[in-house]
C-alpha cells in the first residue's frame, strides 16, 4: 500500500496482516490520515473510493460533501478569506462556519465497509484510535503544510491548543499532535456505528456549531445524507483500460479528455522533457482547462467530434511554435482501493467534544466557483478528485490518484502518460517533474532540462519555475501488480508519500 503518511500507510499494512482484506485496509488507512494528516483528511470532510473487487466490477463510492438544503441569510453566514503563500505563488481561500458543506467521510467508511469489508470495524478503527491518543510526530512535510495553513489553523482557540506550539505558531518538526478527543469518536464509531455521526450527539454537536456560530449544516441535512454508489468511467488509452471518477465529479472526465487528445498524437521516438514533448502536453492542458470552461463536465465532452475539433486546434497550435491526500491498496487475493480524501483546507474551528474540523468546501473556488454565499442547495459537489486504477491485456494492474486541488487531473494525466507512453516504472513515473496550466500561465516544476522548459516561454505569457519538486503538483502515491504478480508501489515525495509491503520478485 502506498500513502502520504507512515501511520496511515502503518495502517492498512496492520489490517491487512491481520486478515483484513484491501478494503479493510484502506477504510483503517483512512481513519488513520484523520490522525495524522489532519489538514488533509478530516472526519469533517469527504472523498471517493474507487474499488475493483475480485471477480466483480469495479465501482466507485461518492462519499463526497453535499450541500445544505437551506442557506443561511449572507449576513448570518461566518465566512472570510484568508490566503496561504506556498513562496512561488499563493492561493486565496474562503474559511468560517458558513463555508461548510455537509460531511460524507463516516458514512462512505461504513458504506464500503458493509459491502466489500471483511474485519470488524473495530479492528479497522484501531490503528487511528492508537495514535490519536499516543500522539503522532510531527514530520517535515506535515510542519510545511501546517505552516501554510496557520491562518487556518490557529486562528480559533481550541484548534489553536491543538496545532500551535508554545511560542505562538504552528507545530513544527519534532513535535506531537495528540488528538485524544478524535481517537474517543472512533472508538465510538466502532461501537455504535455512524448513526451516532448523523443522527446522535457528533450529529447534534456540528448542528448546534453551526447554529451558533454562522454554518449552514442542520440535523436534517445530516440524517439525509447518503453514499452514492456508481460505475466507474471507462476509457481506452492506447493499450490500457483506465477506470476512473465519473460525473458529476470534474476530474475523471477532464483526465480522459486529455488522454483523448494524446491518444490521437504519436510519442514515439519523442524524449521525456524535450520542447516537444512538453509544448505538446501543455497544449493538451490548457485545452482539456479550455474545454471544461466552454463545455462542462458532463459525457458530451468526451465525443469523438469535439475531441476531434479539439485535436485540431492542438495541431494547429504546436505547429505555431489545496488540502487532499491519497491512499493506494492491492492486497494478495487481487482486490485493489484507491481513495482520494479532502477537509479543503479546513473551515477553522474544531467541533466541540471531537477533536474534528469540519472542511470549507463552500469556500474552495475549483469545487464551488458560486463562492460561499452562491452554492446550490441540496446537491453533491463536484470534485477534482480522481482515484483511478489502470489495467493492461498482459495482467499488469495499478491503482493512484492524487491530492492537489485543480493540480490533481494534470499530475494523474501526467503519471499515465509516463507509465504507458514512455514506459517508465511506477517509481520513475512518479518521480518525473510535471507540469500545470491555468489560463494564460503554466507552472513548471524543477527537473526538466533547460531547453525542453525554455519552449514553454514561448507558448504562455507567464511561466513560473519551482525551484524544486513541491506538494503544488500533487501527490501520486502508487501501487502496481505486475503480469507476474509481483506487487510493486511509490509513495510521492512532493507529500512525504511511503509505500510498505512491495514485493519485487
Amino acid at each position: 500500500m502506498a500513502a502520504g503518511h507512515p501511520v496511515t500507510a502503518g495502517a492498512a499494512d496492520e489490517v491487512l496482516r491481520a486478515g483484513g482484506n484491501a478494503f479493510d485496509a484502506a477504510l483503517a488507512a483512512v481513519a488513520a490520515a484523520c490522525v495524522a494528516e489532519p489538514v488533509l483528511a478530516s472526519t469533517g470532510g469527504g472523498g471517493f473510493l474507487l474499488a475493483r473487487p475480485v471477480g466483480a466490477p469495479p465501482r466507485i463510492y461518492d462519499f463526497f460533501v453535499h450541500t445544505p438544503r437551506v442557506r443561511r441569510p449572507a449576513d448570518e453566514a461566518h465566512a472570510f478569506p484568508v490566503v496561504t503563500d506556498w513562496g512561488t505563488t499563493s492561493q486565496e481561500f474562503q474559511i468560517g462556519l458558513g463555508t461548510a458543506a455537509t460531511p460524507g467521510l463516516v458514512c462512505g467508511l461504513f458504506a464500503v465497509h458493509r459491502d466489500l469489508g471483511r474485519a470488524p470495524m473495530p479492528t479497522i478503527l484501531a490503528p487511528a484510535i492508537a495514535a490519536a491518543h499516543a500522539g503522532v510526530a510531527i514530520t517535515p512535510f506535515q510542519a510545511y503544510l501546517l505552516t501554510l495553513v496557520a491562518p487556518i489553523y490557529l486562528t480559533d482557540p481550541a484548534s489553536r491548543r491543538l496545532f500551535g506550539n508554545a511560542t505562538g505558531g504552528s507545530l513544527g518538526c519534532g513535535e506531537t499532535v495528540q488528538n485524544p478527543e478524535l481517537g474517543a469518536l472512533f472508538d465510538a464509531l466502532g461501537r455504535e456505528g455512524e448513526a451516532l455521526f448523523y443522527d446522535g450527539a457528533v450529529a447534534e454537536a456540528i448542528a448546534a456549531q453551526c447554529r451558533a456560530e454562522g454554518g449552514h449544516i442542520t440535523r436534517d441535512d445530516l440524517h439525509a445524507y447518503r453514499v452514492e454508489v456508481r460505475p466507474p468511467l471507462t476509457l481506452r488509452y492506447r493499450d490500457a483500460t483506465l477506470y476512473t471518477n465519473p460525473p458529476p465529479s470534474a476530474g475523471g472526465i477532464l483526465i480522459a479528455f486529455g488522454l483523448g487528445l494524446l491518444a490521437r498524437e504519436d510519442l514515439q521516438g519523442l524524449a521525456f522533457g524535450s520542447g516537444e514533448h512538453l509544448a505538446l502536453l501543455a497544449e493538451v492542458l490548457a485545452r482539456t482547462v479550455d474545454a471544461r470552461a466552454a463545455h462542462g463536465i458532463g459525457e458530451g465532452l468526451l465525443a469523438d467530434d469535439l475531441l476531434a475539433r479539439y485535436a485540431a486546434e492542438l495541431a494547429s497550435a504546436r505547429a505555431a511554435y489545496r488540502g487532499t491526500t491519497h491512499i493506494s491498496v492491492l492486497d494478495a487475493a487481487g482486490n485493489a482501493a484507491a481513495v482520494t480524501l479532502s477537509n479543503g483546507e479546513g473551515c477553522g474551528a474544531l467541533v466541540p467534544g471531537t477533536g474534528m474540523m469540519l472542511n470549507n468546501m463552500l469556500g474552495e473556488d475549483d469545487v464551488n466557483p458560486a463562492g460561499p454565499h452562491g452554492w446550490p442547495l441540496d446537491q453533491r459537489l463536484s470534485s477534482m478528485m480522481a482515484p483511478t486504477a489502470i489495467a493492461r491485456a498482459d495482467g499488469w494492474f495499478a491503482v493512484t490518484g492524487s491530492g492537489g486541488s485543480k493540480r490533481i487531473r494534470s499530475a494523474i494525466l501526467q503519471l499515465v502518460s509516463n507509465l504507458i507512453d514512455f514506459g517508465m516504472t511506477p517509481a520513475e513515473a512518479v518521480a518525473a517533474s510535471r507540469v500545470h496550466v491555468e489560463p494564460g500561465l503554466i507552472n513548471v516544476e524543477a527537473g526538466f532540462p533547460a531547453a525542453g522548459a525554455a519552449v514553454l516561454a514561448a507558448l504562455f505569457p507567464r511561466v513560473i519555475a519551482w525551484g524544486d519538486r513541491n506538494m503544488f503538483f500533487g501527490g501520486c502515491h502508487t501501487v502496481a501488480r505486475a503480469a507476474s504478480g509481483a506487487l510493486t508501489g511509490v509513495g510521492d515525495p512532493r507529500r512525504d508519500g511511503v509505500c510498505l509491503g512491495s514485493d519485487p520478485r
